[in-house]
């Protein structure tokens, strides 16, 4: 369950922003390696307001959690870009809400590519208006299986495994998608149904088709 919290999200266990700096006035995160491969996309960050849990991947190696994403083309509108990669990756397709919460610049190693990236990546919120599903279309480097989590479930995931400080963009995301989640009225305490401003009524929101 997500926690509602006031005024910026508070990171659970280890502080993972330890190394944040400014590119072209965007964050930037990770840590520079000299073969980086400049490779732009993004993820999505997908929430069902009805269970308030995450939908996210699981390797089959390894057991790191990871939002549905990809690289997206410089023709290809960006938003449209991430949810198609949701949609193939996850199945899920049937959303109530979608926006843009950020972009930075990040330096990490692509473990289902083997490879080592430099990318200006853009996160989406996508709050779900049900849990339905379509086929999958994973590409054969995908390899991973379908997850519903907690934001802490998450941060202790990334905990374990963000030596190379590869995933402190994802904390950082995190942290902005439950502020914004707050905002809209789709977090709540301890499962008790308050209304924040101007969020849904509590009806539309728990009687979601899940």
């Amino acid at each position: 369950m997500v926690e509602r919290r006031a005024g910026s999200a508070e990171v659970r266990g280890s502080n993972p922003l330890r190394s944040t700096t400014l590119y072209m006035n965007i964050p930037e995160f990770g840590k520079k390696r000299s073969d980086e491969i400049r490779r732009d996309g993004g993820f999505g960050i997908v929430f069902n307001p009805k269970t308030q849990k995450f939908a996210v991947g699981e390797d089959d190696i390894g057991g790191l959690l990871r939002f549905f994403s990809g690289g997206v083309e410089k023709q290809e509108d960006i938003q449209k870009g991430i949810l198609r990669e949701v949609k193939e990756e996850s199945g899920l397709y049937d959303f109530l809400h979608v926006e843009n919460v950020g972009e930075v610049m990040t330096h990490y190693h692509n473990s289902l590519k083997k490879l080592n990236r430099v990318a200006k990546t853009t996160c989406l919120l996508i709050v779900l208006k049900s849990s339905r599903k379509i086929p999958t279309r994973l590409e054969s480097h995908e390899r991973f299986l379908f997850k519903w989590v907690s934001d802490l479930e998450l941060r202790e995931n990334w905990d374990l495994r963000n030596e190379q400080v590869g995933l402190d963009h994802w904390f950082y995301f995190l942290g902005k998608a439950i502020n914004r989640l707050t905002d809209l009225g789709y977090v709540y305490l301890l499962n008790v149904k308050v209304k924040a401003h101007n969020s849904p009524t509590v009806v539309d929101v728990f009687n979601l088709d899940g």
